[in-house]
């Protein structure tokens, strides 16, 4: 019956779980509630492992971290005040090659401080204000201790690990379970987030018979890369925040004023926008890799003043900037597919030069599946019925 199980402990007043997938296409989860025995079982085509950095997932199918040699240790302090800190307002990052530290605003009186743990040190060394204090003096100037309230003090081991492979037949691993991202550019969740949008609307199609099964390889193909190629630029930007002692220290004083200057360093990092996806079975970006191919499409304003997400709403969509007959226009609806014009002037119609292209098969997860200089070229990769969902990647 069982091709491959697994299970795992539990924290205190969870579950205990165990994963099993059969040879008959079928996965089975199996609970038991460790303070009654009571045990119950869900049975699915497919189960997603969005179950974190310690995944059962993973584990069931005999998947390991690879070690991408990053650690760091951090803590992590909130504190409440009523006095008036806005001139913090933002998010500010210390690049102290001693200690490297971040702060920011995250509610009315609540505001978080991220400080870079020194060998021997542990969270518990900062449970109280004595020793608090003195780190968060920089911001919070002659604020007396009996101001400032402790909400919580939390260690965090920083790492980049990811998976050596995502999928078993009809399990697939998301999120923390398939990589683990260093915090410094704010794309850990966000890639998680991107896993989910990938592969929920072709599982969608799969389902209802609308895509293939092998369809399904595209997830591991395209998001791994990518989500490896996030970590690699969080190691550099912490690397760059942190590391090199006095002389690293000489050198951010150095080149920071100056780094907006360096031809797309904005765009990837402070637009936190991201590489397009590899060549897959839902990616055609020819044998060049040039073009808007795999890239996302931007949710950009269109003339009526709706956004492009709220007039596609997960569906396929076609972008093309050139004139539509009244026959392909009745084409693409029958198809199920949304029609976008990118008349002069407008956003999209920039986005679309910029790829020297003038018509974008735009999947429902936001990326860019293929271009042409045509329209009609496109239109016989849509796909009937209408929706897939609401996603984006």
């Amino acid at each position: 019956m069982s091709r491959s199980s697994s299970s795992a402990p539990a924290p205190p007043g969870w579950p205990r779980r165990h994963i099993e997938q059969s040879d008959e296409g079928q996965v089975r989860v199996r609970l038991t509630d460790r303070s009654t025995g009571e045990t119950s079982a869900v049975t699915a085509g497919y189960v997603l492992g969005c179950d974190g950095a310690n995944s059962l997932a993973r584990s069931t199918i005999g998947s390991t971290m690879q070690d991408l040699v990053f650690t760091q240790r951090w803590l992590v302090v909130d504190l409440a005040t009523d006095a008036d800190l806005a001139q913090w307002e933002g998010v500010h990052q210390v690049c102290d090659p001693v200690r490297a530290a971040t702060y920011m605003r995250i509610g009315e009186r609540r505001y978080r401080w991220e400080f870079q743990l020194l060998s021997g040190e542990r969270a518990e060394d900062y449970r109280d204000m004595t020793r608090l204090h003195s780190l968060v003096r920089p911001w919070t100037g002659d604020l007396r201790a009996e101001q400032l309230e402790i909400v919580r003090t939390a260690e965090y081991t920083f790492r980049a690990q990811i998976a050596d492979h995502w999928r078993e037949q009809r399990l697939f691993l998301l999120g923390d379970a398939a990589h683990l991202t260093p915090p410094f550019i704010g794309q850990g969740m966000g890639a998680g987030l991107r896993d989910a949008a990938n592969l929920t609307w072709k599982l969608a199609a799969v389902l209802d018979g609308r895509l293939p099964e092998h369809v399904l390889d595209s997830y591991e193909a395209e998001r791994k890369p990518h989500a490896r190629s996030m970590i690699n630029l969080a190691k550099l930007v912490g690397a760059a925040m942190t590391a090199g002692g006095d002389t690293g220290s000489a050198l951010r004083r150095l080149l920071a004023p100056r780094l907006h200057r360096l031809p797309g360093l904005s765009n990837r990092i402070l637009d936190s926008r991201t590489p397009a996806l590899h060549r897959s079975a839902l990616v055609d970006r020819g044998r060049l890799g040039l073009g808007l191919a795999g890239r996302l499409c931007p949710n950009a304003p269109l003339p009526d003043g709706r956004r492009f997400d709220d007039l596609t709403a997960g569906r396929y969509a076609l972008v093309t900037s050139a004139a539509v007959t009244p026959a392909l226009r009745s084409e693409i609806h029958d198809r199920g597919g949304v029609l976008v014009t990118a008349p002069p002037g407008t956003a999209l119609h920039r986005w679309l030069r910029s790829g020297h292209t003038a018509a974008a098969l735009v999947r429902p997860d936001g990326t860019v599946q293929r271009t042409a200089p045509d329209p009609k070229a496109l239109c016989g990769l849509l796909r009937a019925p209408s929706s897939y969902g609401r996603f984006r990647g």
